[in-house]
């Protein structure tokens, strides 16, 4: 194989039909502008062609199961491996996922519970021990004298298949009966089952009265039953009650008979494993105001939350049951399951187990989550930590010869843990994998063996190659932004005076989750940084408490409030407002104009135009999503979508409409020569040329400008747009409103996808919101916000239980001289020797 990946002519997206040559097996970062093309390189092109080529390897059976990419818009991609993508959007929001689910270290548990654990009775406690053929004739004698039952062997429990030489196996052997799925059927029937369907499947062995004249015939059903099954029984009685028997496991005082262990039964997305009540979901369900099923905030009564049958959480390990295990934090959990001890005839099995165990869980710990839990959902992770939660999980697989995409992997991570994360990824090169990141992280850059950057602007003025090369080759560069940083010939300026509060939000007593009880003061009428560690408690001070308090109080909204005693000093506050990284739509006919109002604006202009009014034009005429003035053929989509079944399906631009969604009377209709078809595929920077006369448009699109999204098309459907480019479309929304000048506003790592020459703009931008007495307050890692905000309360000292304190509050002058704040360490070095005048009150 080359030693190289070659790609001839990328003209993805806005890429300017550029050729690239990546070395394999190193580290590679791929930067640039926000905007420049490097998520169409590296996503869309190089991760969707190494996969495309990969699938095309399976049957044509095998992959109408997989939803294949496009394949992109490339003449050639050469020495390219199967790849996969580690991005912030793939987590699912399913609750079912958990981050022992994701890192499979909820399956390792599984087997070691299955193997070792040791059963409780779930009545009484006591430890359950097996029994004999004897004892169940016994208990069946006092349990069911003089009742009529059905004795069943269970020979299939869950398992996909058609078993039709099973039943032609027991139709030869004389039984007449069995049970599928619940339901008795005759064996002398056809009994069609579904191939890829679980089905249970039990035979009625016998039907007896109990009693001293059919003993006999009662201990030969028994023990027919027990060997067709490998040693369990069903038995059922006239009312259709089911007591299950078990040569493995009861308990003596209660004579309860628990089911063998497998480790499907630890399994809350199993049947044999789930509780009966929540189906392993751990809270109760609702219908809501759609129909469908939604989960409640009400815990489960059966389970109480933890998701599995009483007779699974009966089973334990070093004294914990799973559930238990789970609750604990990664770093807890490693140093319990170091120190497991089993008797001598499990050591071999468990010591195996808990090795893996130890390595998944070292990883995590590497990557900075030692203080999440396995019981963690996915849907409440970050986008950092849900990628770099599968980031573990690929690292813990231990695969060769891949090509690993990643999408800025040290978002949500503080600079202490970025060297570790370093040091993980150029652990999966040297094992022979190609890493290619892209990232705008300054320790990430300096640490690649490669790098490629691409600009030298965004949209329509970026998708050129800049520079490319290790290190000192690329900081040669004269026309790379990147390398001007780098340079440190430009940089984010440290303000020359910092603002003064105009009063104190004062949160009293925070205590949910890690926090402990802690005052914390929020100056108003500034910009605050809320920094710390990775699970330090910033989002659930800023969210769960500020945001969800203020937004009850002000806007009488009904959330659940993060635990805390008191909220002072938010008189002066009349709006709060949160601005975070979630899709601004999931459909193609969302976009940035409808988002922030202006394609409304945009309509009603050219239902004013003269065209339009000749012909009683309305508004409603110049929108794609309703019938009138768009394309048919397409319902105004622009594409249509041809099903090819094994294949990919295909999107055909529409032939009547060309692609611009609209009917040609519709099209007719001009403002300066362009249909409203040209506007939407127009960027900002351009549209604001064509439309300055107009104060409210002109508003909206120079806002868009300011937060450096000036190369977005109007029309850019929402699904293609990063996290980072859908928080400042939302940001510009809020921008376009009427300030009051008292407004909180809250961000959550706003920088996201940022380059360096777009958080200087982006700072501006919320420099002036508080130039105009709003508060802003940010969650942030990047130096260079916390250096220019007026104000840092620095929570920690570590994650987890060992976090959840103010460590450090006041200027970034004062937090740069706390001893005990991680944060300071490194903000001393970013600020240097440009410090300004103010003090904090």
């Amino acid at each position: 194989m080359l030693d190289e990946i070659r790609i001839k002519r990328a003209a993805q997206h806005n890429l300017k039909a550029i050729d690239v040559s990546l070395p394999r097996n190193k580290l590679i970062v791929v930067t640039g502008p926000s905007g420049s093309g490097k998520s169409s390189l590296a996503f869309d092109t190089l991760f969707a062609e190494g996969q495309r080529r990969y699938i095309e390897c399976l049957s044509a059976y095998a992959r109408q199961f997989i939803d294949q990419m496009e394949k992109p818009e490339v003449e050639s991609v050469e020495g390219i491996s199967p790849s996969i993508s580690i991005d912030q959007k793939t987590i699912s929001s399913n609750p079912r996922s958990t981050v022992g689910t994701i890192t499979e270290v909820h399956d390792l548990f599984r087997l070691l519970f299955a193997r070792v654990g040791a059963p409780h009775c779930p009545s009484c406690g006591r430890e359950v021990s097996s029994q004999t053929p004897e004892e169940i004739l016994a208990r069946l004698r006092e349990g069911y004298a003089d009742v009529k039952v059905r004795l069943f062997a269970p020979v299939v429990k869950g398992r996909k298949g058609e078993y039709q030489r099973l039943f032609e196996r027991f139709r030869r052997k004389g039984f007449l009966r069995v049970r599928v799925n619940g339901a008795l059927r005759d064996l002398e029937d056809d009994i069609p089952l579904e191939k890829n369907r679980k089905h249970t499947i039990e035979v009625l062995v016998d039907t007896a009265k109990v009693g001293p004249d059919s003993e006999r015939r009662l201990a030969q059903a028994v023990d027919k039953a027990l060997e067709l099954s490998s040693g369990e029984l069903l038995v059922v009685d006239e009312k259709g009650r089911e007591r299950f028997f078990s040569l493995t496991l009861l308990c003596p005082v209660c004579e309860v008979s628990l089911p063998e262990l497998e480790p499907r039964s630890f399994s809350f997305n199993s049947p044999y494993g789930a509780c009966a009540k929540c189906h392993g979901l751990g809270y109760r369900t609702a219908l809501d105001e759609w129909g469908e099923t939604a989960l409640t905030d009400d815990v489960c009564p059966e389970c109480r939350g933890a998701r599995l049958k009483k007779e699974s959480l009966s089973v334990r390990v070093g004294g914990r049951n799973i559930h238990e295990v789970g609750e604990l934090s990664i770093r807890d959990l490693l140093r319990e399951t170091s120190g497991l001890a089993f008797p001598p005839s499990q050591q071999l099995i468990a010591s195996r187990v808990t090795k893996e165990i130890g390595a998944r869980l070292g990883i995590m710990e590497e990557l900075g989550m030692s203080y999440l839990q396995l019981n963690r959902t996915a849907s409440s992770l970050s986008g950092g930590e849900a990628q770099r939660v599968r980031l573990a999980a690929q690292v813990g697989s231990r695969l060769r010869g891949v090509l690993y995409v990643l999408d800025e992997p040290t978002i949500g991570l503080h600079q202490r843990d970025n060297g570790r994360l370093i040091s993980l990824l150029r652990t999966l090169r040297d094992e022979g994998n190609s890493i290619v990141v892209v990232e705008h992280d300054e320790q990430t850059i300096r640490a690649a063996d490669h790098i490629l950057d691409l600009g030298p602007g965004a949209g329509e003025a970026g998708g050129y190659k800049v520079a490319e090369g290790p290190l000192p080759v690329v900081l040669e560069s004269p026309v790379s932004l990147t390398a001007q940083y780098l340079r440190g010939e430009r940089s984010v300026p440290v303000p020359s005076v910092r603002r003064r509060p105009s009063g104190w939000l004062t949160v009293h007593k925070a205590r949910e989750h890690n926090l402990k009880g802690v005052d914390v003061r929020v100056p108003l009428s500034v910009m605050t940084a809320v920094t710390g560690v990775s699970g330090s408690g910033k989002s659930t001070l800023v969210t769960d408490i500020l945001f969800k308090a203020l937004t009850n109080r002000i806007h009488k909204a009904r959330h659940r409030v993060g635990a805390h005693d008191r909220l002072t000093g938010a008189e002066g506050l009349d709006k709060v407002v949160a601005v975070d990284q979630k899709p601004i739509g999931r459909t193609p006919r969302s976009n940035p104009a409808t988002y922030t109002g202006l394609f409304t604006a945009l309509r009603d202009l050219f239902a004013h135009a003269p065209e339009a009014r000749a012909r009683g034009y309305s508004a409603g005429r110049f929108s794609f999503n309703v019938a009138g003035g768009r394309c048919e053929e397409c319902e105004g989509a622009g594409v249509k979508k041809i099903e090819m079944h094994f294949l990919p399906d295909v999107f055909v631009t529409c032939d009547r409409c060309e692609g611009k969604r609209y009917n040609k009377e519709t099209l007719a209709v001009t403002y300066k020569g362009k249909n409203i078809a040209d506007f939407l595929a127009m960027t900002v920077d351009d549209a604001i040329g064509l439309l300055k006369a107009h104060p409210q448009v002109k508003r909206k699109l120079a806002a868009l400008q300011k937060v450096g999204l000036g190369y977005l098309r109007l029309g850019q459907p929402a699904p293609t747009l990063s996290g980072g480019e859908a928080q400042r479309i939302k940001l510009t929304k809020e921008l376009g409103r009427r300030a009051t000048g008292q407004t909180l506003y809250l961000l959550d790592e706003p920088t996201t996808g940022l380059h360096f020459d777009d958080v200087r703009k982006l700072l501006e931008v919320l420099s002036e919101l508080a130039a105009l007495g709003n508060t802003v307050v940010i969650i942030e890692h990047n130096l260079e916000v916390i250096k220019y905000c007026d104000y840092i309360i620095d929570l920690g000292p570590e994650g987890g239980e060992e976090g959840g304190r103010v460590v450090a509050q006041g200027t970034p002058e004062a937090v740069a001289g706390a001893p005990r704040s991680y944060t300071g360490q490194y903000l001393k070095r970013a600020l240097g020797d440009g410090r300004p005048s103010g003090k904090d009150d």
